[in-house]
């Protein structure tokens, strides 16, 4: 179901995830950025917009984990962009033998079955240093930093004043570090990645996080905060003092304290194999 959360804005979220797509329309039709989860979501979600006349002439992909590439026959043929790192992520990641499989084991298990790998991560890459998503509609800035994924993008929806925060400024997700991909420091590309989302934080009256609930603008602020008291902790050792783990966090996301735990060993990890204190 589709709910409005600004002029000309709507979200859709998925059940097991909370994964919120959002939908903004324009003059001819809608931008879709980071629909999902199943098959049968994404086909409700073409059949709303049918409802209301207003077809898919644009997708993005805030970065190129499973949840976020995904995309369903219904929604039709519209372009799908991605930042070029995120593109050029998935053109790899679909070029190994063997891809559907390695990507289907990775799926929870309650919808494996039901999620959908055909159209799975074909990402128009837009070139570097695009800062506009080319379509016929609100202006909507294009905000690439290197924290959670390859090629992650936050995207500022000018003139509805609606910030798409992918992956980040979640009220369920502690921050995700980039363990696996990243070269560099992940706890230092992740604060980058907050202080680049807090340059717009005063633009955004509406927050829409890639997974939990939407939030106002004062929301913007602090979550950021609250993100960034996380990856401080966990640079620094500590217990963090978050709402989303322990027995605070959302009932049926007790999970996410196993996420802590594993950032936390692999950080330790990474600390004992460079030499440097952790």
């Amino acid at each position: 179901m589709l709910r409005q959360v600004a002029e000309g804005v709507l979200v859709h979220q998925s059940e097991l995830l909370q994964n919120n797509t959002v939908v903004v329309q324009g003059r001819a039709g809608v931008l879709l950025i980071d629909p999902g989860i199943t098959g049968d979501e994404m086909a409700c979600l073409a059949n709303d917009l049918r409802e209301l006349g207003q077809p898919v002439v644009a997708g993005f992909a805030t970065h190129p984990d499973w949840d976020h590439v995904l995309w369903h026959a219904e929604l039709g043929e519209a372009p799908r962009y991605g930042t070029a790192r995120c593109a050029a992520y998935m053109r790899d990641l679909r070029s190994n033998a063997g891809w559907e499989a390695r990507v289907a084991e990775g799926l929870p298990p309650e919808i494996a079955e039901e999620t959908p790998l055909d159209l799975f991560g074909l990402i128009t890459g837009l070139p570097a240093e695009t800062d506009r998503i080319p379509w016929d509609g609100p202006q909507v800035r294009i905000i690439e930093h290197p924290a959670h994924a390859p090629g992650h993008a936050a995207l500022l929806i000018e003139e509805r004043g609606v910030l798409a925060a992918g992956d980040m400024l979640s009220d369920v997700l502690i921050p995700m570090l980039d363990n696996v991909n990243s070269t560099n420091d992940p706890i230092e590309e992740y604060l980058v990645g907050l202080r680049l989302l807090e340059d717009v934080a005063d633009d955004a009256d509406v927050l829409v996080p890639g997974h939990g609930s939407v939030g106002g603008a004062g929301q913007v602020r602090a979550r950021i905060e609250l993100d960034r008291a996380y990856v401080h902790a966990l640079r620094d050792g500590h217990t963090p003092d978050d709402p989303r783990l322990g027995p605070s966090a959302k009932p049926g996301w007790e999970w996410v304290s196993d996420i802590h735990t594993g950032q936390a060993q692999s950080l330790a990890r990474r600390s004992e194999r460079d030499g440097t204190p952790g």
